[in-house]
């Protein structure tokens, strides 16, 4: 069998909005993790973990009530996705905890991980549970973020009346890329994200003057500001080449801008569709996390993001 695309479903409107994309009211859309599954020609595996609130008091249901809740959480996001994308191939799975632990081992039979948010975070970003922030940093697959009350028509440009619409072409997938440690893995997910949606592919990189001090002979600082943006941007292009030429249906836009990378990122997410950002796997003395441009971008965008692991 084809590995799936998998998502996680808690019983929550949020989590079955990582399965379906809309709020407790039914609507018409699919969500992100069936509209993926469809785009890849992949199945389509819901996981409930019965237990992924522990510890939450005496007023927790008993193990056997949160099984039931479980699998009735299961048959609602099954049913709404059959009534809205019969063609996908469907199939779910109850596992006991911790959560994060179980969601990672069922994602080892994965090609992207599908989770949702709790909405909005103060005026942008996301409000992500310890689950969520524990799979994204541990994960050895593509994780994708999205908030609870994603709609289909979020990823398209607006109809010629300013309208939400479907029928429209997508918004941009934005990339962001560290020159000084291109990765194949992240720029690959962000090409095959963009030709899927027949998207434009908007790569981003944020360049900051080094101190006199950390320069070396021959570096890219020792020219003005203009000239470090000439020269960020020429090595840009030569790191996109070989990828246009992998995919050539796909419409590439790159910028370089300087500042901090959090702040840049977040700025260029702005109405876009997706935001692919990487996630070094190498352990650290502190353990596994998500490094400061990815969490950034977790908890300050308000578009899905696409956390790519890498070596």
């Amino acid at each position: 069998m084809l590995p799936s695309v998998m998502a996680g479903v808690d019983g929550s409107p949020e989590s079955l909005a990582a399965a379906m994309g809309v709020p407790p009211t039914p609507l018409r859309q699919w969500g992100r993790a069936a509209r993926e599954a469809v785009r890849r020609d992949r199945p389509l595996r819901l996981v409930h973990v019965w237990n992924w609130h522990p510890g939450q008091g005496a007023a927790e249901p008993a193990p056997a009530v949160r099984r039931h809740l479980g699998r009735r959480a299961l048959r609602q996001a099954e049913d709404r996705i059959r009534r809205t994308c019969p063609g996908v191939k469907l199939d779910d799975e109850q596992m006991p905890g911790p959560a994060t632990t179980a969601l990672l081992h069922a994602a080892e039979q994965s090609v992207l991980l599908v989770l949702g948010s709790r909405g909005l975070s103060g005026f942008t970003g996301f409000l992500v549970g310890s689950v969520a922030l524990g799979v994204v940093a541990r994960a050895m697959q593509p994780v994708v973020l999205v908030r609870a009350d994603e709609e289909a028509s979020d990823e398209h440009v607006p109809a010629a009346d300013g309208g939400p619409s479907t029928r429209t072409g997508y918004r941009d997938v934005v990339l962001g890329i560290d020159l000084d440690d291109p990765c194949d893995e992240v720029i690959e997910f962000a090409f095959e994200a963009a030709r899927l949606r027949g998207a434009r592919l908007h790569t981003v990189h944020a360049w900051q003057t080094p101190s006199p001090l950390g320069l070396g002979p021959g570096d890219i600082g020792l020219v003005d500001g203009p000239g470090q943006a000439d020269e960020w941007l020429g090595f840009l292009t030569a790191v996109m080449k070989v990828w246009r030429d992998k995919y050539p249906e796909v419409e590439v836009a790159e910028t370089v801008t300087e500042g901090r990378a959090q702040s840049v990122l977040v700025r260029a997410a702005t109405g876009v569709s997706l935001l692919v950002v990487g996630r070094r796997t190498t352990e650290r003395p502190t353990g596994p996390r998500t490094g400061p441009v990815t969490h950034a971008a977790i908890h300050h965008v308000g578009c899905p993001v696409a956390v790519v692991p890498h070596e």
